[in-house]
């Protein structure tokens, strides 16, 4: 346990609280919102939308390395940012809760967008500072430590909502859900500038200023093998991303009850997450990277097989456990792991640019291959043959990343958040 409870872990506990209860607030909790208030369905679906924000962060991410933000910026790039995104989120939320979606739902879409806008400009920075707070081994504990942040924040941050809101209205609810945004701001207060963080030069004239914003995609792709990594980046999530989208389609057609959906998909399947986030961080930390972010992959792939066996065997409480227990505790390490590969990833001057580009890449297809084929795919092949399908589809990810082992492209690849260390391990004496 001495390596989760050291103080910059942590601290991505905290950050990772912050992170998911902001999400949380465009999610679950406006949907359930809107639903309390009688808004149709069909205008329901147009905030997803809201969401669009934090699949192309990384077309502003670039002014989050690069822009100084007066009076507050002599505290430091990276916690200025983080205070001033932070206060952007906890005005939009209130925003957000004062306005009636039953007079001005138009108005309260576009101040949801708002919120998704504020909400993923937040990510950037806290990605960027958790990065680099952590030192390179701490990588793996450090993305574990997040990744429950953020789902204790979404929970604590939905749960929170419903309850205030049941007895005191909306806004009471969202201008409480405001505090969420506090324990990452406070991170910032107690934790100083990230020692790793490189301050940006500052830019004189329009092509200067041009040109540092290109400068990340530039220094990246410079790198041997830039295009391949990214390649793997795209794909190595379709198979899960799949998966995860249509399983409940699955257990509704195998006539499973609402509750046992909730006990076993909901329920157990969310602590047998957390135990896979834990021994995602210890992988990481023990294995190395290369070899833990190899085994989740696999994990990850195998588990859709799971499907595909509870979709022949039919209707069954023993095997849906089986099956929910082996994908959740496979994504938990595959969470943990892969984002501490991505994190790997980034070149320290660079951090919030190159992460939020490759966190994007990594979800992107995923989505749109769900939105667009999951349903056509399972009425012609069924059930069976569709999560065989997608198992065959996992399994480029891992041939490439084997691949990019066997090559050395997986080393080489590597930002300066890990590679500066390296440098250093070499050049100290014996």
């Amino acid at each position: 346990m001495r390596p989760y409870l050291e103080p910059a872990p942590l601290a991505a506990l905290f950050l990772g609280i912050s992170s998911g209860a902001t999400s949380a607030m465009i999610g679950a909790t406006l949907t359930t919102r809107l639903a309390q208030y009688g808004i149709q369905k069909s205008a329901v679906t147009m905030f997803a939308l809201t969401f669009l924000a934090y699949n192309v962060k990384f077309l502003w991410a670039p002014l989050v390395d690069n822009v100084r933000i007066p009076l507050l910026g002599r505290f430091g790039q990276r916690r200025s940012w983080l205070w001033l995104t932070g206060g952007f989120v906890m005005g939009t939320v209130v925003l957000l809760g004062s306005l009636d979606p039953q007079q001005a739902l138009t108005t309260v879409a576009l101040a949801a967008v708002l919120v998704g806008v504020a909400g993923a400009t937040f990510d950037i920075v806290i990605d960027a500072y958790r990065i680099e707070l952590l030192e390179p081994r701490q990588l793996g504990v450090g993305s574990g430590m997040s990744q429950y942040g953020w789902r204790a924040g979404a929970a604590a941050a939905g749960a929170l909502a419903l309850v205030v809101a049941a007895r005191h209205g909306w806004a009471a609810a969202y201008g409480a859900c405001t505090l969420s945004a506090l324990p990452a701001m406070a991170v910032g207060v107690g934790m100083g500038e990230p020692a790793r963080h490189r301050e940006p030069a500052r830019a004189r004239g329009a092509i200067q200023a041009m040109a540092a914003y290109f400068s990340p995609l530039a220094e990246f792709f410079k790198r041997r093998g830039a295009l391949i990594v990214l390649v793997f980046v795209l794909i190595h999530k379709i198979g899960d991303t799949l998966t995860d989208l249509t399983k409940r389609l699955l257990f509704q057609d195998l006539g499973f009850t609402n509750d046992e959906i909730a006990f076993y998909d909901a329920g157990t399947g969310f602590i047998v997450l957390l135990a896979g986030v834990f021994a995602g961080g210890i992988l990481y930390s023990r294995l190395g990277m290369k070899r833990s972010v190899l085994i989740s992959l696999v994990l990850m792939a195998v588990s859709n097989l799971g499907f595909a066996a509870l979709a022949a065997m039919g209707r069954t409480s023993l095997g849906m456990a089986a099956v929910i227990g082996f994908e959740n505790f496979a994504s938990g390490i595959g969470g943990v792991t892969v984002v501490a590969y991505l994190s790997a990833l980034c070149n320290l001057r660079f951090t919030a640019t190159q992460y939020a580009l490759l966190s994007a890449l990594a979800s992107i297809a995923g989505r749109f291959l769900t939105g667009t084929t999951a349903g056509l795919l399972i009425g012609a092949v069924g059930y069976v043959n569709f999560y065989l399908l997608t198992t065959l589809i996992a399994m480029p990810g891992v041939i490439l990343f084997w691949y990019m082992i066997r090559s050395g492209l997986a080393d080489v690849s590597i930002g300066s958040s890990v590679r500066e260390e390296e440098v250093s391990k070499r050049a100290a004496p014996a």
